[in-house]
This record gives structure tokens, sequence and C-alpha cells, in this order.
């Protein structure tokens, strides 16, 4: 057991890896789900081990092949890539339970055994990057899990999801570029990839415009992987028109890595010091955050689809978080990284709604929502609540991050960034109410039968609801958590 444990680090990437081919060997889509599940289940237990060692003995360092950093591969478990991994290996296993059927009702059935392994390849990726201490294993595991996503969104086999594909493939090409091009740059004057490492040797050479240009490359490259505004554009469509149960997996966890990235990179590498004091990075993020909270928030109130203002409000969410982390605050971080984890509870739940209802009436279009609230009670009871805790309505998760956030805002004397994170929150009530009065206020057509979704799909809807719930009451838990990732990235003792 002991020996077993020790090795959780890197089991936490292989156990996909290895299931991710075995899914296609199967030949059955659902031998090929339960392997999934299996899987997953397995990683969010390891990750929750790992969680509980990080909290109770400090970090974790596991050298893969035994060379030890910086000359091998280091996979390095912190609390803040540990809570990441804890959010990643959660909404994957609870998504994939319930995904059966509507991944049936969408994909092709000679291409459901290859979803699942592409599933688990961008689990495993998504993983990997949190895991690795190495910065070229980053660059890695990227392209792992975004050649896996580019086939996740084509599976739908749509039309309109290929060509989704296609543009989030040429902008994550550009993306990783410039991500690989700043690893390189660092690379060169420091000598070595291990994040450790290039941390303790970049101060010496902190003036270097090599280091200035390594900087810019990376922080673009992360921005467009997080779909931070302006560079956000692949989202919309990527979201829409990839299979429901497959955009509630996205959803949940592939922005937030990519913010994880944005984290790492800019405390643990670069640190705050150059970060924030010499580039003064927060008078770059800071506009951006509010410009992509107030657009996106309102494009999402036209939108005629429930699933791309859905996708719209994520990147409003997005702001929010890179709100936080501009304020270079313990505060501020908290609330960016407890966000992470409500973020992925809060659009997780509302995608598999969307799962729920695509499956019975083969549309997220919102004129097809009229009179659902009747015909599909369990199912928009779900969006009610996941909506209200988007909107930050007390007793939600939504509510408990941008408390903390508003609170960071004022801490700074900012108080009229305060006031509009709250005047923000009415645009999300506008979009949420556009669904909610379709659902509810709108008759239905003459011939509509009730038809709730399956219980293999809602109660996994249900349970992220009710987490929406309980953590929003309860959250001393993901605050304490919060709060020791936000001291531990800015070097803070608590």
């Amino acid at each position: 057991m002991m020996l077993l444990t020790a090795h959780l680090p890197i089991l936490q990437v292989i156990l996909p890896l290895i299931a991710a081919p075995l899914c296609v060997l199967l030949r059955g889509p659902r031998l090929a789900w339960g392997l999934s599940v299996l899987a997953s289940w397995g990683c969010f237990a390891i990750a929750i081990a790992l969680l509980r060692q990080v909290l109770a003995e400090g970090s974790v360092s596991y050298a893969l092949g035994g060379w030890a950093a910086p000359w091998g591969i280091e996979y390095r478990v912190d609390v803040v890539n540990a809570f990441v991994l804890l959010i990643v290996s959660g909404i994957s296993s609870v998504v994939l339970s319930g995904a059966r059927a509507g991944i049936e009702a969408e994909v092709a059935k000679d291409r459901i055994e290859l979803l699942y392994t592409c599933w688990l390849l961008c689990l495993a990726g998504f993983l990997g990057i949190a895991v690795t201490g190495d910065t070229f294993n980053v660059f890695v595991f990227l392209e792992i899990s975004a050649i896996s996503s580019y086939a996740l969104i084509a599976l739908s086999g749509r039309r309109r999801a290929l060509i989704a594909s296609f543009r989030y493939l040429i902008m994550g090409t550009v993306g990783a570029t410039f991500i690989v091009i700043g690893v390189g740059l660092l690379y060169m004057v420091t000598g070595t990839l291990n994040m450790a490492d290039i941390g303790a040797r970049l101060p010496a050479v902190a003036e270097s415009r090599t280091v200035a240009a390594a900087f810019a490359f990376l922080t673009v490259g992360i921005g467009l992987k997080m779909a931070l505004f302006p560079l956000h554009l692949w989202l919309p469509n990527a979201y829409t028109y990839a299979p429901a149960p497959v955009t509630a997996f996205f959803a949940g966890t592939a922005t937030k890595v990519a913010v994880y990235l944005l984290l790492r990179f800019t405390f643990t590498i670069f640190g705050a010091d150059y970060a924030f004091a010499t580039v003064a990075m927060e008078w770059i993020l800071l506009p951006l955050a509010v410009l992509g909270i107030f657009s996106a928030s309102l494009v999402a109130i036209f939108q005629l689809d429930v699933k791309r203002l859905l996708a719209w409000s994520s990147i409003a969410q997005i702001g929010y978080m890179v709100l936080g982390i501009s304020l270079v605050s313990v505060t501020g971080l908290t609330a960016s990284t407890l966000h992470l984890f409500n973020h992925a509870l809060i659009k997780s739940a509302l995608f598999m709604t969307m799962a729920c209802v695509f499956y019975r009436i083969g549309s997220t279009q919102l004129a097809d929502f009229a009179g659902l609230g009747r015909r599909m009670p369990w199912t928009m009871a779900a969006f009610v609540v996941g909506g209200l805790s988007l909107i930050g309505i007390p007793l939600t998760v939504g509510f408990v991050s941008k408390w903390y956030l508003i609170l960071a805002l004022l801490e700074r004397g900012w108080w009229p960034l305060s006031v509009f994170v709250v005047l923000s929150s009415l645009l999300a009530v506008m979009y949420v109410w556009r669904v909610v009065e379709m659902a509810y206020l709108q008759p239905a057509t003459s011939n509509a039968k009730p038809c709730e979704a399956p219980a293999s799909i809602l109660i996994p809807t249900w349970a992220l609801v009710l987490a929406n719930l309980y953590f929003g009451i309860d959250s001393s838990l993901t605050v304490g958590i919060a709060q020791r990732a936000a001291e531990s990235l800015l070097g803070v003792s608590s």
C-alpha cells in the first residue's frame, strides 16, 4: 500500500492513458463507457488522496525514472494543482457517469468507442498539465489534450461541429506555438526546464529582453487557451456544436486548467514581483477582465441557442477569475482559485441540463424551450438552481466566489469595480431569465407530452446541482483550500 501511495502522481496520468486505447479494443459502446467511468473515478480517488496528503504533509515530489530534478522530469503536487486535479477528475467522473445516453443520441454508433478514447486522452492531458513540474512536459500534455479536444468536438458529426473544430484547431495551434516559443526562450536564458529551477534562476537574468519576450509569448498563448477576452473567439462555437456531455466536460475543465497555467507561470516561475511590479501585468489583465465580463454577458443576452448563451457566459466568468488574479492579493487569488471550483460545478450542471434537453427534443434552440418547465420539470428545476448559482444568489457557490471577489476589491479600495461586479450579475439575470421565461411562462405546442430525461442523465445532473447548494451553504472546505493555495502562490505563510 505504501508503495502504491508513493506512485500516486504518475498513476494520475497513466491510468487514463492506459484505459484510452482499451476503449477501442473492447469494440462495444457500453463496455467502453464502463471502462471510461472506472478510469475517471479512479483518477478522482487518486486526486482526493493527493489533496489529503498535500494538506497534511506539504508538497509531494515525484521523479520519473528515478532521475532527480532538474536532470529528470519531476511531477510536483502542491495545494494549488492538487485542487485543480480534484476539479478536473471530479467533473469528468460525474459528467461521464451520465454521458452514455446523450452520447449515443448524438454520435454515430461506430464512433462512440473513439469518443471515449479521446475523452480519456483529453483527461490525461489536463491532469498531466496540472501535475507536471516540467515546462516542456506542459506543452506535451497541452497537445495531447488539444488534439483529443478537436476530435471530441468533431465527433458530433454535424457540419458546423467540423467547422468549429477546425477553427479551434487553428487558434489552439497558435496558442500552443506561442507557449512552446516562451518555454524555449526560458530554456535559453536559464538552461533548465524544471519550473522550480527556472523560478530560482530567473531573478539573475530578469533584466534580459529574452525573459520579457518569454513572458509575453506565454501570457498570450495561455490567454488563447483560457479564452481570455479578446482571444476567446474559438470557445462559443466549440461549446455549442460539441456533443452536450462533451461540452459539460469542457466547461468544467478546459479553461480551468488554462487559468491554472496562468497562475503557475505568473507566480511560481516569473514571480509576482516581476509580473506585477516590473511588467505591471495587472494593468493588462484588469481592463481585459472587465471588458470580457461586460461584453460577453451582453452578447449572451441576445443568443437564440441556449448552449451558445451559456458558452458566452463562460467567457464572462473567466473575466471574474482574471479580475481576482489582477488584484495580486491573498483575497483576490482566493476568489479566483475558489471560482475555478465553483464555476466548474455551475457550468457542468447547466450543460448537463442541456444534455437532458437535447436527448428528449433534439434541440437546444431557445424557441424550443416553450413549455419545457411542465414537460421536463426535473431538468428545468436543475437549470433554475444552476442559473441562480451563475447569477450569484446567496446559498449557492456563485455567491461565495463573488463575495470574496468583492472583498478583495474593497481591500484595494476599488469600490467602483465592486459595484461593477454586482451590476454585472444583473446581466446574468437577464439571460438566465430568458430561458426560465420560455420554459415556464410560454405555452407548449398542443401535441406536447411530458418527456422527462432518463434517470441515467438526471442523477449526475442533480448531483452537480446539489453540490452547488452544499458548497454554497458550507464553503469552509473549499475556501480553506483556496486560501492556502493563494498563500502558496504569493509565498505568504499562514
